[in-house]
């Protein structure tokens, strides 16, 4: 017989009701904290939604991203971000990579002298360079950009509401919208308490959680569905219970294979897409936590339709129509 790996018994039969209001308190705890946290303390704003200015250059060698970063690091410009850009149209002597430069506080731009040096920084480390374009962002445009993140989040969240309320019922809509405003709220909470760096790729690892999370949530709601459908009289408590149990390997399995990947990348994938993947990793956390101890507490606490509450003359549980 051929040997698999295992992280979840076959069967198992975890209360995952035992401790519900302490895990949901946790849950709208943390909730608060993170709001109170952006509210006192404000996120660390990248040049996207700071405004700043961005370098392109070329050259016929290749980019050296690190000596790039090690060159302008003596000139303590603040938030600085180097990538390489690469397009299969590009000739193969064709070496492109962007600079961008975050304004400094109480400034709207980077000045011509601070770009002056930049190119003179950059021309030490590889002569044969060029700019060939130099772009601002104002303000008016960074605040424009906060306000589509905004929305960006705010209409998948709509779109999520709607897909699982036509799938499903209103209750389980409201589980899944809930848990995923969580998700999103405490990974902000952390980019604010740790200050790290929050701009538009952030914002794209925001949506990616929510599709993360979704997927995970619609995967239990389905089999409770069916399960309500085949246990008639069975406490709408138990029978979540025993599909959280049913649900429990795949869960586990998807979030372990997700973990693992997003971890390389955040060990060797440098600092450019570093944010990025820290909130995808913890998105994935919090993701499942989500799905187990916040979507189904809520849904458990709306009821369902489903006439398998005790009636109150004989206490016994009423039959539902298949």
């Amino acid at each position: 017989m051929a040997w698999r790996l295992k992280l979840v018994p076959t069967k198992t039969n975890i209360d995952f009701f035992r401790w519900q209001f302490v895990t949901f308190g946790a849950s709208v705890v943390a909730v608060v904290a993170s709001l109170v946290l952006v509210a006192v303390m404000g996120l660390n704003l990248g040049i996207d939604f700071r405004g700043g200015t961005t370098i392109r250059t070329e050259s016929s060698q290749p980019v050296d991203v690190g000596a790039y970063r090690q060159a302008l690091a003596a000139l303590n410009l603040g938030d600085v971000s180097i990538t390489e850009v690469k397009d299969p149209t590009f000739r193969a002597d064709q070496h492109v990579a962007q600079v961008r430069l975050g304004a400094r506080e109480g400034e709207e731009a980077v000045t011509p002298e601070v770009i002056a040096q930049v190119e003179t920084a950059l021309k030490a480390v590889d002569p044969a360079i060029s700019f060939p374009a130099v772009e601002s962002v104002g303000p008016k445009v960074s605040q424009e950009l906060i306000w589509k993140a905004f929305l960006a989040v705010a209409a998948g969240s709509v779109g999520i509401l709607f897909y699982v309320w036509m799938r499903f019922e209103w209750q389980f809509a409201v589980g899944t919208v809930a848990a995923l405003l969580h998700d999103v709220i405490v990974t902000v909470g952390v980019f604010a308490a740790l200050q790290i760096k929050f701009d538009l790729a952030i914002v794209a690892a925001l949506l990616t959680i929510l599709g993360y999370s979704v997927n995970d949530t619609v995967v239990i709601f389905d089999r409770l569905r069916e399960n309500l459908a085949k246990y008639k009289t069975m406490p709408l408590r138990e029978m979540m219970n025993l599909t959280a149990n049913e649900t429990l390997s795949r869960t586990i399995m998807t979030a372990t294979t997700t973990f693992i990947a997003l971890l390389v990348l955040f060990i060797f994938g440098g600092d450019v897409i570093r944010g990025f993947v820290f909130a995808m990793l913890f998105g994935v956390v919090i993701g499942t936590y989500s799905t187990l101890y916040v979507a189904k507490n809520i849904v458990l606490m709306l009821g369902v339709d489903r006439g398998d509450k005790p009636k109150k003359d004989t206490g016994e549980f009423a039959s539902i129509e298949a």
